[in-house]
């Protein structure tokens, strides 16, 4: 027992290890924040409503069926069904029906309707997939700041390995004096001021996580690390592409345009549907009822032994009174309820036609408001294709600087390493002051920062180049 509780801890502690040494790579960031995003999933709940909205649109088609059945009671002066005198009583009714309408025609605006809701959707799809890759662009960039800041810690971290053992090859120095003892000192001060850039250095490599975490929606952002191994490659392929050339695929391939012009569609289909109120319409309908009653009936008649005969007249003439017998009614039970039900049926049927005349200018607003509305998403799509072109040329320009400041970067990183080489054997022959020595390994520390900046600042920018090309962040 106790041997299966070790097994069972050891299984355990496993995979909490295992968990917490996962490396995400970038397509596992994308695919996870997709899922989890709450834009997103929102933006799938409007994609089922519109798909909802299609449902409705295509009901509108079908006739509409409503069955009814009621029972009630009369209790207190009514009127008796059978004799037709009022007297208390209390009687009982039930009645039964069925209605059914449906539109022949109603200036085609169901057809309308049902072709909005496709484009609705449409409309709902491209905005889903506009804020998956508005995630996928950020999830992008929180990536590619965590792995500037581990490099950027890799730097920090051999720059104060470095000095460590510079400060005790210091102490040798000055030993053998050939450095005098304030060198030694400078060289602590530089020693401790490494440890102050290595603990902002896994500062900002910490905060940098969090940032992709909270956009993945990932809680245990301490563990959470990603797959350094995973640099994307410098791309200069895009950057032989003309600014033109990539706004014009732009204009072809951008969600936002796609969105723009769905919403030029619907406001057409808006200023159908508020004319089709203008034409008259024609509507069909058809009923069937029934009812039947609990009171007693009237199964015969018999002489009325209380008041055999009553006068009607007198003969012209003669003035002989005309008499004629009387008879009071046999009442019986009730008929069988479906019997009832049978000989009590009705049916109802006809068309209906309406024709609009006048209705406080209520058709004619609402199809103005349309043309408003079609105006401005005519502006909105005027003004997308514009903001579209201003940011391909944007990020075109950035690319190209980006690709120039990295370029220059190196050139700088490969002059600072020569010049540190050369100051740091001057300080060791005692030809250069500790003073000079660290501004040559500060600028050699700046060149290596200032690399990797500008390196994946222009793999960022890239990124973004080919975003607006067509090109996928991820190539699966």
């Amino acid at each position: 027992m106790i041997t299966k509780k070790i097994i069972l801890f050891l299984l355990l502690v496993g995979i909490q290890v295992s968990a917490q040494d996962k490396k995400w790579t970038l397509e596992e960031c994308v695919d996870y924040a997709i899922k989890n995003n709450i834009s997103i999933k929102s933006s799938e709940l409007d994609l089922k409503n519109a798909t909802i909205n299609k449902k409705d649109a295509f009901g509108a088609f079908l006739p509409s069926v409503n069955a009814n059945a009621s029972h009630s009671w009369n209790i207190g002066l009514n009127q008796n069904i059978t004799t037709g005198l009022l007297q208390n009583q209390t009687t009982q009714f039930t009645s039964a029906g069925l209605s059914v309408g449906v539109d022949i025609y109603n200036g085609l605006r169901n057809q309308l309707q049902l072709r909005k809701s496709n484009l609705a959707i449409i409309a709902s799809q491209y905005q889903l997939i506009k804020i998956q890759e508005d995630i996928a662009l950020n999830v992008a960039n929180a990536y590619l700041q965590i792995l500037f800041n581990k490099e950027n810690l890799k730097v920090q971290q051999q720059q104060k390995a470095y000095n460590l053992t510079q400060l005790e090859r210091t102490k040798q120095l000055v030993e053998a004096g050939v450095v005098p003892q304030g060198d030694l000192l400078d060289i602590k001060a530089t020693a401790a001021s490494d440890t102050q850039r290595v603990i902002a250095a896994q500062n900002a490599l910490l905060i940098s996580k969090l940032s992709l975490a909270q956009l993945l929606r990932f809680d245990d952002f301490k563990n959470f690390d990603i797959d350094e191994n995973q640099i994307p490659s410098l791309n200069h392929e895009i950057l032989m592409q003309s600014s033109e050339s990539i706004a014009q695929k732009a204009k072809e391939t951008r969600t936002e345009l796609k969105i723009a012009n769905s919403n030029v569609q619907l406001a057409e289909k808006d200023i159908a549907i508020a004319r089709g109120a203008y034409q008259p319409t024609i509507s069909g309908f058809y009923s069937f009822s029934t009812r039947a009653a609990y009171s007693d009936r009237v199964v015969g008649f018999q002489p009325d032994v209380n008041n055999p005969t009553s006068a009607i007249g007198y003969v012209d003439g003669t003035n002989q009174l005309v008499l004629q017998p009387n008879y009071s009614p046999i009442l019986g039970s009730p008929l069988p309820l479906f019997d009832q039900f049978s000989n009590n049926k009705g049916q109802n049927f006809g068309v209906q036609l309406s024709v609009p005349i006048f209705n406080g200018f209520t058709t004619r607003n609402n199809v103005e408001r349309s043309k408003v509305a079609l105006e401005r998403a005519k502006l909105n799509l005027s003004q997308q294709e514009l903001d579209v072109e201003r940011n391909v040329f944007t990020a075109y320009t950035d690319a190209n600087a980006a690709k120039e400041s990295f370029e220059a970067a190196g050139i700088t990183l490969n002059a600072r390493e020569l010049s540190f080489n050369y100051a740091r054997e001057r300080y060791e022959v005692g030809l250069m002051n500790v003073f000079d020595f660290n501004q040559a390994q500060t600028l050699l520390v700046n060149a290596q920062s200032e690399l990797l900046r500008t390196k994946y600042d222009y793999i960022f920018r890239t990124k973004i180049l080919e975003f607006y090309f067509g090109i996928p962040l991820i190539k699966k």
